[in-house]
């Protein structure tokens, strides 16, 4: 039988969105933090799959202060996050709140060593992930600070929105209450509009879901929900990307139309003195570019996520969000077998654990819902009965 939207089933979108993000995580890596010109430069031309090492066989040492071997299909702290969020859920087995981050996602990211790929060694998660997640140790476990307020101060950044896939897949086909979950948690991490980009990045996933839903419906979903820049930045990005049927084109008119919402600056090495601080105005880059690359891609995995890819920047994020939303839309067999069994094996992850887990608690958290709504019903209807 041939797999078409309607037939795919929640297993096969959650597995799908979940190494989607993985792989395309681990393709943007060795790119990141470059522009379009400089990989053409570096590779050739585009890249149109996995890389090596953006210094090759000196990747140790050409970056002394962030040694990794981003490259050759190692998947990066996106996916490290990614999978610490789905521990917590799979643990907590209902939805997750800021004080979940406190009492489990923290714990994890300080005390269990697991094998973290760009290292090529087993090591603390918290001793890769980037300085915006250090900050909810230091203010959860160290400064004990209430959770729904610990991102407050923090570097505002896609630190939180990088990994709140799973948020989307509990709450799949219902984009208000992934929002609303993402919002929650993400409190524990960020705030501005690196917190909305949360909310509105699990939305996204969870509009992919819906029954004939489209690129076009999850970015309307997307822009249903977006407060201030972030929505701005989504609509600026909107309105461009139907022109371009091919990323190579895309490229430029995507970057002018975010760039207005985007602090960070031209040169993504050298961020301006106003990076990263709050905003009503502006937005994170990595969450309009991905649904840009989505549309612009026809929610085609491939295309879209080596669309992500070659934009450059912080792309292995912007190729994680994309690559999550074109795997939710449609399902495993969208994700090239050869790239995800690549990446399995060279960041030596079990990549379907995470989703069968997922997918399990995603369904007793469906059946607390149904029971605890029925319950309201029947409550509502009490207080409601004229008799």
């Amino acid at each position: 039988m041939t797999t078409t939207l309607a037939t795919l089933t929640l297993d096969d979108r959650i597995t799908g969105s979940l190494i989607g993000a993985a792989v395309g995580d681990a393709l943007g890596g060795p790119v990141e933090g470059y522009t379009p010109e400089q990989i053409v430069e570096r590779h050739g031309g585009r890249v149109h799959g996995i890389v090596g090492p953006w210094h090759g066989d000196d990747w140790r040492t050409a970056r002394p202060i962030a040694p990794y071997h981003k490259g050759d299909g190692h998947v990066t702290d996106d996916t490290l996050m990614t999978h610490a969020l789905i521990r917590v859920y799979t643990t907590v087995r209902d939805h997750l709140d800021a004080y979940a981050v406190a009492d489990h996602l923290v714990p994890d990211l300080m005390s269990n060593p697991r094998w973290i790929p760009e290292f090529e060694a087993e090591a603390l998660p918290l001793q890769r992930v980037f300085l915006a997640e250090k900050w909810m140790v230091a203010r959860l476990h160290y400064g004990h600070n209430d959770p729904r307020e610990a991102g407050v101060g923090n570097i505002v950044n896609c630190g939180a929105a990088m990994y709140m896939a799973p948020v989307g897949l509990v709450n799949a086909a219902h984009p208000a209450a992934a929002y609303a979950e993402a919002i929650d948690i993400a409190g524990a991490h960020q705030s501005s509009y690196g917190r909305e980009a949360a909310g509105v990045f699990a939305a996204a996933v969870a509009a992919a879901f819906l029954p004939g839903a489209t690129p076009t419906t999850v970015v309307d979903a997307a822009l249903s929900l977006a407060k201030d820049g972030t929505g701005a930045a989504i609509e600026a990005v909107a309105e461009v990307a139907p022109h371009h049927a091919d990323f190579e084109s895309a490229l430029a008119p995507l970057r002018a139309a975010v760039a207005p919402f985007d602090t960070v600056g031209p040169d993504y090495r050298a961020p301006s003195l106003a990076a990263r601080r709050p905003s009503r105005l502006h937005a994170i880059e990595e969450l309009p570019i991905a649904l840009g690359m989505l549309l612009v891609g026809g929610g085609d995995y491939r295309r879209t996520v080596l669309g992500s890819v070659n934009y450059g920047r912080d792309c292995d994020s912007i190729a994680t969000m994309a690559g999550a939303i074109a795997g939710a839309l449609h399902g495993e067999a969208a994700v090239p077998s050869d790239w995800a069994k690549s990446v399995a094996e060279a960041s030596r992850l079990d990549l379907h654990a995470p989703a069968t887990a997922l997918t399990a608690v995603s369904r007793e958290i469906f059946d607390r819902d149904t029971t605890r709504r029925r319950a309201h019903e029947s409550a509502f209807a009490h207080l409601t009965d004229p008799r």
